[in-house]
């Protein structure tokens, strides 16, 4: 793919837009400029109307529905992590009643997906054992499903068998932090039941990831390795209006970069499917907000996540769930001029 141009629209959200503007993937962000993007070049604008017709419909065609969500406005998937290991949460959801108590204040607070994890993803974290992921994920997804909990619900997983019990317990989607590289046999898996699944960029595992990361241009490297995948997951049957991306910010990435790719995320709409940032509490909002302590970096959260539905991000990846809704529901009432 080295001489391949890559496009990059540049989102507004004002109320201002121009006739010749173009809509960004049937959500609130709009371009009327590119950049255009090559391995080894300088970066070009050029007006939206040269875009060729090709790349135009990737970055103008409205995006499917996916697990009961439409994508024309910001989305948010809460983190329920039910292990006891977690970077910034472990042992706070690992008791069931905890983890389902967690579930229904989300809910309340108008999240509208919950992602459950049973493996921890932090730097040097090890695998867990199938059983024992199981048994940490499944029985609470079926009791929030008995308690009423409607909004879809992720299964946050590498294995099939993990995904499989979760999805008899009452979950709508896969994420699989290893773009369903891990486990051969989870994509055929979701092909067969049209689940749909998000596919993220890591270098490494959770183990090594954060080992002297390298890339050539990570910004490149990561649309390249996720458009890969996509390619992929759709021969295998699981297609593209099914598919979440994810750059994956943290998982085998320095905070220069996480910068890099945050700075640019809108290229990510290059691809054709709905885009998750899951930048939540991760390292480098302590590093650059100075907060050490994990929970303590909501604001730094936040900010990245503004700056994400700036770029037309369309799922926000988060654990203060109830202070994100009411930060996009101000960001969207300040951009449009008026209450949504």
């Amino acid at each position: 793919m080295t001489g391949r141009d890559y496009f990059r629209p540049l989102v507004q959200c004002g109320p201002a837009r121009p006739d010749h503007a173009l809509g960004l993937a049937g959500g609130w962000g709009w371009f009327s400029e590119v950049e255009v993007l090559r391995r080894g070049a300088s970066a070009q604008i050029i007006p939206a109307r040269d875009l060729p017709a090709e790349a135009a419909g990737r970055l103008t065609t409205p995006r499917p529905q996916v697990a009961m969500m439409t994508m024309d406005r910001p989305r948010v998937m809460g983190i329920l992590n039910t292990t006891p290991d977690s970077f910034s949460d472990g042992g706070v959801h690992a008791a069931e009643q905890d983890a389902v108590r967690a579930g229904l204040q989300m809910q309340t607070a108008g999240v509208d997906l919950l992602d459950i994890g049973g493996e921890s993803t932090r730097p040097g974290a090890e695998t867990v054992a199938v059983d024992e992921e199981i048994r940490r994920t499944a029985p609470v997804i079926e009791s929030l499903r008995a308690t009423g909990v409607d909004c879809a619900i992720s299964i946050d997983t590498r294995k099939t068998a993990v995904a499989e019990s979760a999805m008899r317990a009452g979950a709508d989607l896969v994420n699989d932090v290893s773009g369903l590289t891990y486990d051969d046999a989870l994509a055929p898996f979701c092909a067969a039941r049209s689940l749909p699944v998000c596919v993220m960029h890591a270098q490494g595992d959770p183990e090594t990831m954060q080992q002297d990361p390298r890339y050539d241009d990570v910004l490149l490297d990561v649309f390249d390795h996720l458009a890969g995948r996509i390619d992929t997951l759709e021969a295998q049957g699981i297609p593209r209006s099914r598919i979440i991306a994810d750059p994956g910010i943290g998982f085998g990435k320095t905070l220069d970069h996480n910068l890099t790719l945050l700075a640019r995320l809108s290229l990510f709409h290059d691809l054709g499917v709905p885009i998750l940032l899951g930048a939540s509490r991760k390292r480098f909002i302590g590093t650059i907000g100075n907060a050490p302590q994990a929970d303590h970096r909501a604001p730094g959260s936040i900010a990245v996540a503004l700056a994400g539905l700036a770029h037309g991000i369309q799922i926000l990846r988060v654990h203060d769930v109830a202070q994100t809704i009411q930060a996009i529901a101000l960001w969207r009432a300040a951009m449009a001029g008026r209450q949504a």
